[in-house]
């Protein structure tokens, strides 16, 4: 390992070895007492709703509001999309989160041949206003918050959402949700990106623009280490290369002209939840504390709401097993009671049959009614930062932090995350071998997997996505092509082209082109024109 990992990475130290480890490398202790807490504690940890933010970003948390219960859904067409947040709603949801297909995350639209067996596969399928008006058909949008989890073609699917918002009525400035647009975060760990980084970090930078003008309730970006951990981060590196990307975004944000007090308030965060409960309310409590100084020290932010980290959270996707799906419902509930412990604002919690396929609703029922047990039966939520003072907590905390503070440093001595993005991916892979590593030799326990297995494997009935949503798509996409102004379209695609050739917001043009019935891969088409395609060097 590198001179820098061994302080973020659990050691292979094997099964007999009477140490453990978190996955960050942070000896567990057999007791923990005062002396193992440094001094000043009370001033690190502050009041709940005070700097530094450590005990939650309000100071009532739970016991005022409770968080945002969301389910990520989105499948085949709109219309089943549009069933199953009707459904979500009906069972308790309190928010929607949007997932897209890999062609919309990719800014192709369905019929391109590229796109061959992946419409609709992992997410809906959004190539035009009139797909994304089926998915939100009789649901009013100045009554939901949505979040979107795209990158790239973010500006687009947001101007969609607006559009559509105007059609039933509703004023842009009554619009509440997130669109993810955390562009970096695909270079390192996810790869569904379409320009190199001046022309990306230009549309997100135009974004905040647009919504400080327009949509004052929208989140401009989730900045995200939920990916990083998928990779095989651990708990210190999403924290640090997560607030990394969140550094660069803020300072790409001031070069473009904006003040730092405009657009910050509005930035959010979004994080993965895995099985060590204490680590993980560890970890959400120092990235608060990491964040409000960062803004206040680094970028002389004055207004409270920019020190603040709100953050989404999904529960760990990685951690679930095809083995034995169902202890998966156990590991889905350890998550999101950690989440909720470390004062998350939004959850997601995901079904247990999703190591295998899309959750099929039984499965997402479950997901939902688990966030309501947690909330409602566990206690959680009756008292503001329940594990402050924990000897044990306290001390990971401080412990995440310092060991963050330092791969923040590194990619400062990078020049930055935007010329860090090699680094990142080594130390992420260093980390992820070690997963591996720790598993095969059974230092680290998966229940049914390699340890407590079952020779017999009992295979859930599973979500299957009919073949046919594709061609349907594609012939619905080839009806709305024909049907219009073609020598408007194409008016419209130059003037894209135009105004990403110049230094203005191009927002504002892409809204028109799309409301005039230009497609989403026909806009990210004539961008990519102008800012050519990022090819990755490995």
């Amino acid at each position: 390992m590198t001179e820098h990992a061994h302080r973020s990475v659990a050691p292979v130290v094997g099964a007999d070895d009477p140490r453990r480890f978190t996955d960050s490398g942070i000896e567990v202790q057999r007791v923990y007492a005062e002396a193992d807490v440094s001094a000043g504690l009370a001033g690190r940890l502050g009041k709940p709703g005070e700097f530094p933010f450590a005990r939650g970003v309000h100071g009532g948390m739970y016991r005022e509001r409770l968080w945002t219960v969301r389910q990520y859904a989105g499948y085949a067409s709109a219309r089943e999309s549009n069933e199953r947040y009707r459904y979500l709603l009906d069972q308790g949801s309190t928010g929607l989160s949007m997932a897209f297909d890999l062609p919309t995350q990719l800014g192709l639209d369905s019929d391109d041949p590229r796109c061959l067996g992946e419409v609709g596969r992992t997410g809906v399928a959004i190539d035009s206003i009139d797909d994304m008006r089926v998915a939100f058909a009789g649901i009013p949008l100045d009554r939901v918050s949505t979040s979107m989890t795209i990158n790239a073609p973010a500006s687009v699917l947001l101007l969609l959402y607006e559009l559509v918002g105007e059609e039933q009525g509703v004023a842009a400035e009554k619009l509440r949700g997130t669109v993810q647009n955390d562009i970096l975060k695909e270079y390192i760990a996810r790869g569904n990106f379409i320009y190199p980084p001046d022309g990306a970090m230009r549309l997100t930078t135009d974004l905040f623009a647009y919504c400080r003008e327009r949509i004052p309730r929208w989140n401009t970006i989730s900045i995200s280490g939920y990916h990083f951990r998928e990779k095989g981060a651990s708990a210190v590196q999403e924290v640090a290369f997560t607030l990394a990307n969140g550094i660069a975004y803020v300072q790409a944000a001031l070069d473009a002209g904006l003040e730092v007090d405009e657009f910050a308030p509005r930035l959010a965060f979004f994080f993965n939840a895995h099985n060590n409960v204490f680590q993980e309310v560890a970890k959400f409590r120092a990235a608060r504390r990491m964040w409000a100084r960062i803004m206040r020290e680094r970028f002389a932010a004055s207004d409270e709401r920019s020190l603040k980290l709100r953050f989404h959270t999904q529960t760990g996707g990685v951690t679930l097993t095809a083995q034995q799906p169902e202890n998966n419902i156990v590991r889905v509930a350890l998550q999101a009671f950690a989440a909720a412990a470390g004062g998350t604002q939004s959850l997601h919690t995901n079904g247990f049959d999703e190591a295998l396929a899309l959750p099929s609703e039984h499965a997402a029922r479950i997901a939902v009614r688990t966030q309501q047990i947690v909330a409602h039966e566990s206690g959680v939520a009756d008292t503001v930062d329940p594990f402050a003072g924990s000897f044990f907590v306290e001390a990971l905390t401080d412990e995440i932090e310092a060991r963050a503070l330092e791969l923040i440093a590194r990619v400062d001595e990078l020049g930055g995350a935007l010329n860090a993005i090699e680094f990142v991916k080594a130390e992420i892979e260093e980390s992820a071998f070690g997963y591996h590593e720790r598993y095969r030799t059974g230092q680290d326990v998966v229940v049914g997997v390699n340890r407590f297995v079952e020779d017999e494997q009992r295979v859930p009935e599973i979500m299957r996505v009919d073949p046919a949503v594709e061609r349907e798509q594609v012939a619905r996409l080839r009806a709305f092509k024909h049907d219009r102004d073609q020598r408007l379209v194409q008016t419209r695609l130059e003037q894209v082209r135009e105004d990403a050739r110049g230094p203005g917001n191009i927002l504002p043009t892409l809204r028109q082109a799309l409301k005039d019935h230009c497609t989403l891969g026909e806009v990210c088409g004539a961008m990519r024109d102008v800012f050519g395609s990022y090819q990755p060097t490995n």
